[in-house]
């Protein structure tokens, strides 16, 4: 693709390969092919409007958060290359199976198992690329600390500009906004239904993605796959 227009984000993710059955069933869920940015048909959902439920994690796409979203501070060129060099060093690793969970009353996709991998592949994503990064404008520092950050969560915001990431970020596959119980009591038999036996199915994390967002409300798409060689 060429490149992204001033004003734009980038961010790192993890995202299922194309033929992965999880990109096909999770982006139907979600209503929205990050890869392609085509709009999908979404399962039905009785008595629940699936569109609002998902519309926060459709306009992101499917992924799971590396290097938070940022606007930057060097050329797409200088970015691109540093994510290159970085999946160039990295090596490829085992993904435990996935599962629906509740992760503070939202539905996510995470891991069954720990993973030392999938932490030093997120903490090498948000060191390699902060050069890369502009500061975080006040206007968003003062928005995040409005949820209620502890000491820690400051510090890393004022650092790296964005609260959860190191000891505090965790792996997830946001799927929906957060739930009533109610709606919970729902959503989480359909959505694990839906996803069937995809989450759960071996898999390698073999690439991490560059997700990029045109201009502010817009939705993310994958800009480029970069193939880990370490």
């Amino acid at each position: 693709m060429g490149a992204p227009q001033p004003g734009a984000r980038l961010a790192l993710y993890w995202a299922p390969e194309p033929d992965d059955p999880l990109h096909a069933y999770g982006s139907a869920w979600l209503g929205r092919d990050a890869e392609t940015g085509a709009a999908l048909p979404q399962p039905p959902l009785p008595g629940l409007d699936i569109a609002a439920l998902t519309a926060d994690a459709r306009g992101y796409g499917l992924h799971a958060t590396l290097k938070p979203p940022f606007r930057l501070a060097v050329s797409w060129a200088e970015a691109l290359a540093a994510a290159e060099a970085l999946a160039a060093r990295l090596a490829p690793f085992d993904l435990p199976p996935l599962a629906v969970q509740d992760l503070d009353g939202f539905l996510a996709l995470r891991e069954s198992s720990p993973c030392p991998g999938l932490r030093r592949l997120a903490d090498a994503c948000v060191e390699a690329l902060d050069a890369c990064r502009a500061p975080a404008a006040e206007a968003e520092l003062a928005r995040r600390r409005r949820s209620g950050l502890t000491p820690r969560q400051d510090a890393l915001l004022a650092r790296w500009g964005y609260p959860y990431v190191f000891e505090e970020w965790r792996f997830h596959v946001t799927l929906t906004r957060r739930l009533t119980p109610a709606e919970k009591a729902v959503v989480l038999p359909a959505v694990t239904d839906f996803l069937g036996d995809a989450p759960a199915r071996p898999r390698r994390v073999t690439a991490i993605s560059l997700f990029t967002q045109a201009a502010p409300g817009a939705s993310f798409l994958i800009a480029e796959r970069l193939s880990l060689r370490g």
